[in-house]
C-alpha cells in the first residue's frame, strides 16, 4: 500500500540561539513542554541496540530519571537487551514527541546502576508490580500466559508478609550520552535540527542539513 504524506509542520522552529549551550538542560525543557502539553507516555523512548554480531534490536523502554549523569530506565538483567548490552555496551534512543513536531535523539554508551539505587527506585513500585518482577524470565519462550500467572501467584504466596526482595536479575541502566540531536519539524520538509556532540568535556553544537 503506497502512502502519500501531505502533512505540513507549521508549529514552532529551533534557532542555535533557543538552544542551552547544555543538552541536560535544554533536553529537560522540551521534557517540560511535552508533559505540559500533556503528550502520552512523554518518557517512553525507543531503544536500538546490537548485539556483538552487529544485528540491531529494537523497542521501547521507559525512562525514569535522568540528571547529568544520563537516562535511567530498568529491565531484566537477562533480556535480549541485556544480552545485547553485555555484547556492545552502545545504544541509541529516541524520544518521539509527534504531536509537538518534535524528536530527540541521543546515542552513547550504557552502563548498570548501583544495586541500592535499582532497591530504591524498585520499594517505590507497586507491590504488583514488584511481584511481576520475580515472574519472568524475559524474552524466553512460554507455552502460555497461564504459566505467568502461576507464577505471579506463587509469588504472593512467597512473599505474603513483608517487604518483597531485589531480584538479582532486576534493576537499572542508564545512558551515558555522547551525541543528541533535537529535531522540529518544519514545513516543506526543511527541519530544523541540531546536534550536540561531545567534545572532551565540552559540547559542541551544529545545525544539520533536513
Amino acid at each position: 500500500m503506497e502512502i502519500f504524506d501531505a502533512a505540513q509542520y507549521l508549529q514552532a522552529e529551533l534557532t542555535i540561539e533557543m538552544l542551552d549551550a547544555n543538552p541536560f538542560l535544554q533536553f529537560e525543557k522540551w521534557y517540560k513542554e511535552a508533559i505540559d502539553a500533556k503528550v502520552d507516555l512523554a518518557n517512553a523512548m525507543s531503544m536500538a541496540t546490537a548485539d556483538g554480531r552487529g544485528m540491531p534490536s529494537v523497542r521501547t523502554v521507559l525512562m525514569k530519571y535522568f540528571d547529568e549523569k544520563g537516562f535511567v530506565f530498568f529491565s531484566n538483567y537477562q533480556s535480549k537487551k541485556a544480552k545485547d548490552i553485555e555484547e556492545n555496551p552502545q545504544v541509541a534512543v529516541l524520544f518521539p514527541w509527534l504531536s509537538l513536531e518534535r524528536q530527540v535523539r541521543i546515542s552513547g554508551n550504557i552502563e548498570k546502576i548501583s544495586a541500592s539505587r535499582s532497591l530504591k527506585y524498585f520499594m517505590s513500585r507497586p507491590r504488583e508490580s514488584q511481584l511481576g518482577a520475580w515472574c519472568s524470565n524475559q524474552s524466553s519462550i512460554i507455552s502460555s500466559r497461564s504459566i505467568l500467572l502461576q507464577k505471579m501467584q506463587e509469588m504472593k504466596e512467597k512473599f505474603r508478609s513483608g517487604a518483597i526482595p531485589l531480584p538479582n536479575s532486576w534493576g537499572g541502566y542508564r545512558i551515558i550520552p555522547e551525541t543528541f540531536e533535537f529535531w522540529q519539524g518544519r514545513n516543506n520538509r526543511l527541519h530544523d535540527r541540531f546536534q550536540y556532540q561531545k567534545r572532551n568535556t565540552q559540547w559542541e553544537i551544529n545545525r544539520l542539513a533536513p
